[in-house]
């Protein structure tokens, strides 16, 4: 029986999880920002201080941003990871989600979302936040350091190897269409410039693969633009796009 490429290239996705946590133990640090893009001042509702908080909970050495750095770590920033609380919040629920990226500022991992339904902001926060940092604890952190004569790389952990076509290659340089991402339940919703809308796309296990709502199809990064690929009936349809988050 043959598998649809398209639902192969999930399984394939959501398999590499495990090697994302095991890159993550080659990081001695992580860096805390004093101000996440959702707020308006330093450590507002002691957001950032909490943040750190729970990753030394679950074994990391943090720090803040603004905070003095072991020596190591302030001569090669790369030794860290930066991990940042992301807001996608709607009118009545507060809720969060966590990213850790590396010195290039490529995702290597991104948590599931917490919720909380508390009016009081602070409150709500922390408890978003601190329902997030389950995927946190899932990662079992230990610090492994990169063996004499490994060489280690800062890539992001993305989709498996599909070859892509002269054409896929081209459209990097080509105008896409533009689609602005915005936050919804589990993931984005894209919509034009008209405005309307044109996909909801819900989070996998990585980044930089989505998996279509209600379409037989995921949406995925490659070669520095997002490619869709999903089936009406049994016609396969593959279109790329340029997405503004």
């Amino acid at each position: 029986m043959k598998i649809n490429k398209v639902f192969f290239v999930i399984f394939c996705a959501i398999t590499l999880t495990g090697y994302g946590q095991k890159k993550i133990n080659s990081y001695k640090y992580v860096i805390i920002p004093t101000r996440f893009d959702f707020l308006k001042k330093d450590d507002q509702y002691q957001t950032s201080s909490l943040t750190k908080f729970l990753f030394e909970k679950y074994g990391f050495k943090a720090y803040l941003d603004n905070e003095a750095l072991p020596d190591d770590l302030s001569r090669n920033r790369c030794l860290g990871l930066t991990g940042v609380v992301k807001d996608a919040s709607s009118m009545f629920v507060t809720k969060n989600f966590v990213e850790l990226r590396d010195c290039n500022n490529n995702i290597l991992f991104t948590s599931k979302e917490g919720r909380s339904k508390l009016k009081d902001f602070k409150k709500a926060y922390h408890e978003s936040i601190r329902n997030t940092f389950v995927s946190i604890k899932n990662l079992r952190y230990k610090y492994v350091p990169v063996k004499e004569g490994e060489v280690k790389v800062d890539k992001p952990i993305t989709t498996p190897v599909i070859s892509v076509s002269q054409d896929d290659k081209l459209a990097k340089n080509d105008k896409l269409e533009l689609l602005y991402a915005q936050p919804v339940n589990n993931g984005f919703q894209l919509v034009n410039s008209k405005p309307e809308k044109v996909f909801v796309m819900l989070r996998s296990e990585l980044e930089s693969v989505f998996i279509l709502k209600n379409r037989k199809g995921i949406v995925y990064k490659v070669n520095g633009f997002w490619k869709a690929e999903y089936y009406e009936g049994e016609k396969k349809i593959t279109k790329s796009y340029n997405i503004k988050f």
